[in-house]
């Protein structure tokens, strides 16, 4: 949100950093959970910041590569939303509100060194099968962008290199896009590593069934209260 601006210019959503695409809460360590164990997730509330009343949907450009519309539309737009309370109107979509259904973009846990592992091999594969494709086919480990948190020195720098992108959802949760994963939702995941490392963010005040634009949503800045459980191998 910080990089996209609320006016009439396309030119932010032309030249964003798109290795720089999700803000996230976390990895959060949840007391006593273990590999095998279930975090059970209860989405209590999601909303808006006082200060950040707007959100953005935007087409990126062609020569950014991603979506799968930028042959219909090769040139960067970018549309501003109002929010009031739970509607949204946009100047750039006059006579358009509608109701909004507020959800996490991301929420997962953290892997295990053993599934890190095979989610790097099994996407360089893919990704050698056409390493020229604009957008390419899945978004390899890239540590020049990567956010390493508190971790510094060598290790940082390791983990970097070997760090998944935040882009495709996985066994672990992530990316889901699931517009209905709002309020009131209750979501499990697998535990692969002590204290399970719950991250969440990318909200959305609104969204369709997926982003074939790439940022289909309504990107915004909010909050989110969660409450967490564990339910272990033999509860």
């Amino acid at each position: 949100m910080d990089k996209i601006s609320n006016d009439d210019d396309a030119t932010d959503i032309k030249e964003v950093d798109l290795t720089r695409v999700h803000y996230l809460s976390g990895p959060i360590g949840v007391e006593g959970a273990e590999p095998g164990d279930l975090l059970v997730v209860d989405i209590m509330d999601i909303g808006t910041l006082q200060e950040a009343e707007w959100g953005f949907t935007g087409l990126f450009a062609k020569e950014n590569g991603v979506g799968f519309l930028t042959d219909h539309y090769p040139d960067a737009r970018k549309a501003c939303w109002d929010f009031h309370g739970i509607k949204t109107s946009s100047r750039h979509i006059p006579e358009v509100e509608f109701l909004g259904i507020m959800h996490p973009g991301l929420i997962g846990c953290l892997p295990s060194k053993e599934i890190l592992d095979e989610w790097n091999r099994r996407e360089k594969e893919l990704f050698d099968t056409d390493p020229e494709r604009t957008p390419p086919l899945c978004t390899l480990p890239y540590a020049d962008t990567a956010h390493m948190g508190r971790m510094t020195g060598s290790a940082a720098k390791a983990a970097a290199e070997e760090g998944a992108r935040t882009v495709p959802p996985r066994e672990h949760g992530g990316n889901c896009d699931i517009k209905n994963l709002t309020k009131g939702s209750k979501v499990y995941f697998p535990v692969y590593v002590n204290g399970g490392g719950l991250s969440m963010g990318d909200l959305h005040f609104s969204q369709g069934d997926g982003e074939i634009t790439f940022c289909g949503a309504i990107e915004m800045a909010g909050f989110i209260d969660i409450k967490v459980r564990i339910r272990g191998i033999n509860t």
